[in-house]
């Protein structure tokens, strides 16, 4: 997502880091930062992308973003579950979305010229919860703190997405700028990882996870056949919906007890 952040946060405080395992079984390292810090640096990414990006005022956007985020909440653990959700429509024409610790989900209008109903809304926002339940985050801010020590790689971050003026900002004011810590992209596994648990999710929330294939075969149509500049850093498009193809099946079953129980979100 195009935004430009220039405000900084107070550098974070490290604490142990310790290895656990993502929800797809695959060994992470994380514990860079408190939950609390994330939560933090997630409410402070997304205040500075509402000052800085054109809000949407239609009720009837922000209302079907609403609706499919709360549908997908209502299946997340406890703690996650429990946390105040907050969403914002961008009046922007690329198809982007993105969501944060803390609960903040951004979304893009541009988004609604591929997602073409609910379901494939349910994908994008699922793939982009995916992150934050998966603590991809987290993982990337431990990684950064660990591969340099202090300030360096943040200053490093910073420079290499806006110049030597923004490093040189970052190091002399101690921080690091909302963005770098979360609105960079992930990296291909972790957008892998993302897709898994983003689909698995839909599925639970009785949305159907076929239309995830569909999603994204309407967003490679829609660049004409070509990889997105924004997605550059995301797996091939033709891999990455041969994973989706090949995982639909087996969450047929779930989306339908799903609905089955009630869960059948009507968001429009």
């Amino acid at each position: 997502m195009k935004v430009w952040i220039l405000g900084t946060v107070a550098v974070l405080g490290l604490t142990a880091c310790a290895t656990t395992t993502s929800p797809t079984g695959r060994t992470q390292m994380v514990g860079g930062v408190s939950q609390a810090q994330l939560d933090q640096l997630g409410a402070q990414a997304f205040a500075e992308t509402k000052a800085k990006e054109t809000l949407s005022r239609d009720a009837r956007q922000n209302g079907y973003v609403t609706c499919v985020v709360n549908a997908l909440v209502r299946q997340l653990p406890p703690e996650q579950r429990s946390v105040a959700w907050e969403t914002a429509v961008f009046s922007d024409k690329e198809p982007n979305a993105f969501a944060l610790p803390g609960g903040k989900v951004g979304v893009n209008t541009g988004i609604f010229t591929v997602a073409e109903n609910q379901d494939q809304l349910a994908a994008v926002l699922g793939h982009e919860i995916g992150h934050v339940i998966a603590r991809h985050h987290e993982e990337r801010i431990t990684r950064q703190m660990g591969a340099q020590a202090g300030l360096g790689v943040l200053g490093a971050l910073a420079g290499a997405r806006y110049g030597e003026g923004a490093a040189s900002t970052v190091n002399q004011l101690g921080g690091m700028t909302a963005q770098a810590a979360f609105l960079l992209p992930g990296s291909r596994t972790q957008e892998s990882e993302a897709d898994v648990v983003g689909q698995r999710l839909m599925a639970q929330a009785g949305f159907d996870p076929r239309q995830a294939v569909d999603l994204w075969q309407n967003m490679m149509a829609a660049s004409g056949g070509r990889q997105p500049q924004w997605l550059s850093t995301h797996p091939d498009p033709a891999n990455r919906i041969r994973e989706l193809q090949r995982d639909a099946p087996s969450l047929v079953p779930t989306y339908e007890a799903a609905r089955k129980a009630g869960n059948a979100p009507k968001c429009g």
